[in-house]
Formats: C-alpha cells, sequence, structure tokens
C-alpha cells in the first residue's frame, strides 16, 4: 500500500444524485406539458431558479448532444426533480472521483473537502485521508443527469432526439461556493509528490475567490518544487472566473487539463474533434490562450498531451483513456478483468486514422492516443473526465514512487 500523504487531490468533494433519462422520456414529457414549454425556448436559460427551468435547460443540452454544468437558484427545484425519477447517491467532485479511480488503482491519497457528512464518511476509500474546512457536517447534494443517445422527447411541438450520450449537472452548494481552505493544506502539500486542483468553478464571489486564490497561492510555497501540479478546467457558474483562476495560478500549473466542451469554449466555436486540421488550429489557439507547460485534453474520441515534451505522459494518456473507457462500460463496479479485456480491445478505427495524422501535423509537441471502439447500449457518462484524471494521475504517481 502506498502513502496517501504523497498524493493531495482537492479542492471540494459532493454528495451526488445520479439519475438516467433512458425510458423515461414520458416524465420529462408531462413536465413540458404541465409546463406549457415551447421549442422556441429551448436554448440554455440565463439563470436556473425553478423546476421549469430546470427541464427547459435539460430539453436544450440534450437536443444537441451536450454536457455542462449550472448554479441553480432555487435549491428546492434539484430535489423536486430528482424526486421524479430513481436515482442513486453518489460522491462527486473532481477531486473525490479522480481520488476513488487512484485508489482503485492501488494509489492512495489526501482529500481536500469543505463539506462532510456521514454519507461522505461512508464512500470514501478507505485506504486514503481526508481534511476539511468545513466546522460541521453539511450536506448539498448535487443533481447529475444523465441521458443515453436517442433519448426522445415529444410533447406539443417539441421534438428532440439526443445525437450522443452526455451528462448535466446542476449544483446549489453553498460549502463548494465559499471553498474555504484548510488551515495545514500548505503543511500537507510540503510532503505531497502530485496534487490536483479543480473545484473554483462552484464559486460566485469575486472578492471570496480573489482570497481563496491568495489562499492557494501562500499554501503552495510549501510545495516541493519537484511536485507535479495538475490543473483540471471545469464549466464556471459564473464563466468570467475561469480567466481569473486561470491567471492567478498559470504560473504554479505543470499540467492543465479540460474536455471538449470547456475547449470549444475558449476558442468560440465548434470544433470537429476527428479533424486534424480543425483540432491543430484548435490547440495552437488554446496554447496561446492558456500557455501552461502542458495542456491535456480528454475527449471521447482521443486524449491528448500538448507541450514540449508531450511524450513523457504517453502512459498516463493510456491509462485515464483505459479508466474511463471501462467506466464508460461497467460504471462504477467494473472488476479488473473487465480492465484487462478492455485493455485487449481495438481502438476506434478513425480515432487511430486522426492521432496518427494529427502527429504528423504538429510533430513532437503534441501526443494523442486514440480511444477505444466502444458501443454499449446503457454507458455511464458522468465523471468521465474525473475518472481519466484519476487514471493519468495515478500513472504519474506510479512513476514517481522511489
Amino acid at each position: 500500500m502506498g502513502d496517501a500523504s504523497r498524493v493531495v487531490l482537492g479542492l471540494g468533494g459532493c454528495v451526488d444524485y445520479e439519475l438516467k433519462l433512458t425510458a423515461t422520456a414520458a416524465v420529462l414529457e408531462k413536465l413540458v406539458t404541465a409546463y406549457r414549454i415551447r421549442a422556441a425556448e429551448l436554448t440554455t436559460p440565463a439563470a436556473v431558479t425553478s423546476e421549469r427551468d430546470l427541464v427547459v435547460s435539460i430539453l436544450a443540452y440534450v437536443a444537441r448532444g451536450g454536457g455542462g454544468e449550472h448554479f441553480v437558484a432555487g435549491a428546492p427545484a434539484l430535489e423536486t426533480f430528482a424526486g421524479r425519477f430513481p436515482h442513486r447517491t453518489a460522491l462527486g467532485g473532481t477531486s473525490v472521483r479522480a481520488g476513488i479511480m487512484m485508489s482503485r488503482l492501488g494509489v492512495p491519497s489526501t482529500l481536500h473537502l469543505v463539506s462532510v457528512n456521514d454519507t461522505v464518511r461512508r464512500l470514501l476509500p478507505p485506504d486514503g485521508d481526508y481534511i476539511s474546512s468545513g466546522a460541521e457536517d453539511t450536506l448539498y447534494p448535487h443533481l447529475i443527469v444523465q441521458y443515453d443517445r436517442g433519448l426522445r422527447v415529444r410533447a406539443g411541438d417539441i421534438d428532440v432526439t439526443a445525437p450522443f450520450p452526455n451528462r448535466l449537472i446542476y449544483v446549489n452548494d453553498p460549502a463548494n461556493g465559499a471553498m474555504v481552505l484548510t488551515g495545514d493544506l500548505g503543511e500537507r502539500l510540503s510532503k505531497a509528490a502530485v496534487f490536483l486542483i479543480s473545484g473554483f468553478n462552484a464559486m460566485r464571489s469575486r472578492d471570496q475567490l480573489d482570497r481563496r486564490l491568495a489562499d492557494l497561492r501562500s499554501h503552495l510555497r510549501q510545495l516541493p518544487a519537484e511536485a507535479l501540479v495538475y490543473f483540471e478546467d471545469a464549466a464556471y457558474h459564473v464563466p468570467a472566473f475561469s480567466f481569473r483562476v486561470r491567471d492567478a495560478l498559470l504560473d504554479e500549473i505543470d499540467v492543465y487539463g479540460l474536455n471538449e466542451d470547456e475547449m470549444q469554449a475558449y476558442v468560440g466555436h465548434q470544433v470537429d474533434l476527428l479533424s486534424p486540421r480543425e483540432v491543430a488550429d484548435a490547440l495552437t489557439a488554446l496554447r496561446v490562450l492558456i500557455p501552461a507547460p502542458t495542456l491535456v485534453l480528454h475527449t471521447k474520441y482521443w486524449a491528448a498531451a500538448l507541450g514540449e515534451g508531450a511524450g513523457r505522459y504517453a502512459d498516463a494518456l493510456g491509462t485515464g483513456t483505459l479508466m474511463a473507457a471501462t467506466r464508460y462500460c461497467h460504471g462504477d463496479d467494473f472488476t479488473d478483468q473487465d480492465v484487462d479485456r478492455m485493455r485487449r480491445r481495438p481502438r476506434r478505427a478513425e480515432s487511430v486514422t486522426f492521432a496518427a495524422a494529427l502527429g504528423r501535423r504538429m510533430g513532437d509537441v503534441v501526443c494523442c492516443v486514440p480511444g477505444f471502439a466502444l458501443d454499449v447500449e446503457d454507458p455511464t457518462t458522468v465523471g468521465l473526465g474525473d475518472t481519466f484524471v484519476g487514471g493519468f494521475l495515478a500513472e504519474i504517481a506510479h512513476e514517481d514512487q522511489p
């Protein structure tokens, strides 16, 4: 068993209510009728304050197969909507899901949390450790809505069919919104070889955000110079805060991770993820916007590292891709045999062709690992990016072991 102090994962976690929109279109259709929702309304609402807004937001994403995360001003809407569907309770947050995956791979970690309760204590990996800035137990569940490709909703003048599977996250979480850091975070970092930064995306106060960023920079002074700092991007509830966080921390970050939704938001347009030309142009633009030593982009077709010496992350990209694919097919209950079988599965043909072409176009500055050929009727779409991060960092931690 490894040393949990060597890997510190932060900065917040949560309890998730996960539900799947598969054979449940009838419930959505009844809500469309009850709330008299029209097709012309299916754009993302500026604010989600009610269950009606929630349904409009979900349908707008389903129509284009998109994924996203949103603050919900009216917290009761989350409980009301979740109560209409069968759902499971799980732990969420990039750092927590990554820590769970790392534990599965034999790498224990220390989690920095901002909220704990009996559910959290029961579901955390038993081989790790945690610290929390919460003074007392709190519970602010996040609503995670998964939907499958082909989900069709027809009611009134609405007729939408999901072209891709994806997941949506709806949040009203004061603890993650405040993101208070523990006083001993710096001391924990002084022993770390790997540090994951995530979670600032839930904050809504600029002054609070600036104070937390200053606090974090102060704690980071105790991190050994040779330690790897991985920053995972996310959908910010206040979009302007994305650049604020990036600019405040960029000189501390070694690897900056993000998914295709976040990449496309940065470059300002849709990108064909299987077009070497479009992706190369997007990556070049992204590198100007986010001049971190290494960018890591994980998508449904492939994962890539961009930067000088990108090839040294090939194994980490491979492990992240393998674990995300396994969880996509088998959910949280996958076995070691499932992982072994996945490792032997063929790669997606068009992803293999793409990866080779991207390498020829961009040279050694890019390392691209094609995804697996997957055809699953009931996939898990929530937490795949977090799972990738856990696999990626587990490989880094293994390589760094003395």
